[in-house]
């Protein structure tokens, strides 16, 4: 109900199971249509075949850890405008979520193992950013969406040729991370210190070459 307020517990609980959904791709009806699913389908090798799997697989990962993210700042967050722009934001990123397990159905492939521990690990990450102050966090989101970005650019480049219905999920991500960190931005992001920065290009390179085989 619009305007209704929460105690802690209850969004505690509410994000619990936020995250068993975020998990397990446990997702409603509600999720915006797979982009590029009018276009055929990938027709090639074996080894083509894999590569998109990985990659999507990663991306997954990535959109569980961002979720799990938006989540933990969420429950931090002190102002409640700052909070709903996090909850539009992660309505978003569901829909990428959505797209991510769809597409590795398609090709065969199977969602990250660790699933768990990205979602536990990030939330946690969100929580701390929260705790810290809105204008940091919300630092954290706008860094956080820049590199998704790139990262998206990089995997764009590196999918298969033909590969299209991927590539199409992939560049609208893209879009809509770009303007997930603008709005992060005039909400009143502060600049992180370069360590942190460098800290999360790090973790980042972690999950994603051990999400791409596990």
């Amino acid at each position: 109900m619009e305007g209704r307020k929460y105690s802690f517990l209850d969004s505690v609980l509410i994000n619990l199971d936020k995250g068993i959904r975020t998990v397990f791709s446990v997702q409603d009806s509600s999720m915006a249509p797979v982009p590029g699913t009018d276009l055929r389908d990938l027709d090639s090798s074996k080894e083509h075949r894999l590569r998109s799997e990985g990659l999507m697989r990663v991306n997954h990962a990535g959109e569980v850890a961002a979720q799990a993210l938006y989540h933990g700042q969420s429950l931090a967050a002190r102002d409640p405008a700052v909070r709903e722009t996090m909850a539009k934001s992660a309505s978003e990123e569901n829909d990428h979520l959505y797209w991510c397990d769809e597409r590795l159905r398609e090709l065969g492939g199977r969602t990250s193992l660790l699933n768990p521990f990205w979602y536990f690990g990030s939330f946690m990450f969100g929580v701390t950013a929260g705790i810290a102050g809105d204008r940091w966090s919300l630092g954290f989101i706008a860094e956080t969406e820049r590199q998704v970005v790139r990262h998206l650019e990089e995997h764009l480049n590196e999918l298969p040729p033909d590969d299209a219905r991927s590539r199409a999920i992939l560049q609208r991500m893209k879009r809509d991370e770009a303007h997930h960190a603008t709005v992060a931005i005039e909400t009143g992001a502060a600049g992180l210190p370069e360590v942190i920065k460098i800290l999360m290009r790090a973790a980042s390179k972690v999950m994603t070459t051990v999400a791409y085989r596990l």
